[in-house]
């Protein structure tokens, strides 16, 4: 009994690929005085049984959530489960495409990856909260339009029911979602530090297509504001999964 109180205020953190890890996420954890575990899937490691854990958070990846690999179908029952146990979750990027569809939603190409900090030399990229994102306890205390990073080839369509759009985006619209009561999908990054984005500068191949002086300097810009948002979203999530 023991065992299954001290996992229960414990977050459980799913990696899809080693180097992206939970970044300003940890941050908030370490914090806050949140215990986590973190498994690899890109390291053979298995996705733990989310009933052990007070909160799951599954993080990016290369992979598509409509690859028929064991690893991918193992993370879609579990997460099936986790939707069916209403236990809190929070996906970024794959995490996200992989919860909507484990949800019933669909998993697509985008029409134009989305990659960086800005979508032309004029644009950023930010997402606008909807209507019933403003008047979620995911976005609490925060403002109705984030700068934000992308780093995404696939989109989500979401199911006709159990699902509630919170952002949106000028390309990729899906950005934001809520499936069932307490799970969230987020498309953008916000859990990234500077440390993060130059280690994906050197690994990811789209990244390392761009200017990396220029990257580093548009992430520079906005860094305070980014960090602030990143670490009052975390620990609104924390809060929701009921961590005190």
């Amino acid at each position: 009994m023991l065992e299954s109180k001290v996992m229960r205020n414990t977050v459980l953190i799913v990696k899809n690929i080693t180097h992206e890890g939970p970044g300003l996420l940890e941050t908030t954890l370490l914090e806050r005085g949140i215990a986590s575990v973190s498994v690899n899937l890109a390291a053979g490691e298995l996705f733990a049984d989310p009933r052990q854990f007070g909160a799951v958070v599954v993080l990016g990846g290369p992979q598509s959530a409509n690859d028929e690999t064991p690893a991918m179908q193992l993370q879609l029952r579990q997460i099936e489960q986790i939707l069916h146990e209403e236990i809190p979750y929070l996906g970024i990027c794959l995490g996200m495409q992989i919860v909507v569809k484990a949800g019933g939603g669909k998993v697509v190409k985008c029409k134009e990856k989305e990659i960086g900090f800005n979508e032309s030399e004029d644009q950023e990229y930010r997402i606008e909260l909807t209507p019933s994102g403003k008047e979620e306890a995911l976005f609490k205390g925060l403002e109705e339009s984030f700068r934000v990073f992308q780093l995404h080839g696939e989109t989500v369509e979401l199911a006709s029911s159990g699902m509630e759009l919170l952002a949106t985006g000028d390309g990729c619209r899906n950005q934001a979602v809520r499936v069932g009561k307490n799970a969230y999908g987020l498309q953008c990054h916000f859990e990234l530090t500077e440390r993060m984005l130059k280690e994906w500068i050197g690994m990811d191949s789209d990244l390392k297509r761009m200017d990396r002086i220029a990257l580093l300097k548009q992430f520079e810009a906005f860094r305070t504001e980014y960090t602030v948002t990143g670490l009052s979203l975390f620990n609104n999530f924390l809060t929701i999964a009921g961590f005190v």
